[in-house]
């Protein structure tokens, strides 16, 4: 309820919703377009995600392949990835922050 005994203007309510959906929609599309990288091993393994966080890409320079020691080649792939989802989650929160704490401020809204 509104402050002073009103009621909330459904209308105004079902286009702020509508609005903040097309605002997640735009950032979501944003994020799937985007490309972060990580690296591990100063620059030897490189992982490329998209803002979802789905694996795009990785480039393994031949100076980091050692046949004797692939544990080592192993933990730097896992790094990269995990580099580049850390920034992937972090641009998710520059998009979609935002609009979650806007989806807060909507009056009869449970968020």
């Amino acid at each position: 309820m509104i402050p002073g005994g009103g009621q909330p203007d459904m209308q105004q309510l079902l286009q702020q919703a509508q609005k903040m959906q097309q605002d997640l929609a735009a950032a979501q599309q944003e994020l799937a377009e985007a490309s972060v990288e990580g690296t591990a091993g100063g620059g030897l393994v490189k992982a490329t995600v998209n803002g979802s966080g789905e694996l795009q890409g990785l480039v393994i320079d031949p100076k980091a392949v050692d046949p004797e020691d692939t544990e080592t080649l192993a933990d730097m792939v896992l790094a990269a990835v995990r580099d580049a989802n850390s920034a992937a989650a972090e641009l998710q929160q520059q998009k979609l922050g935002p609009l979650a704490q806007g989806m807060g401020g909507m009056p009869g809204l449970p968020f």
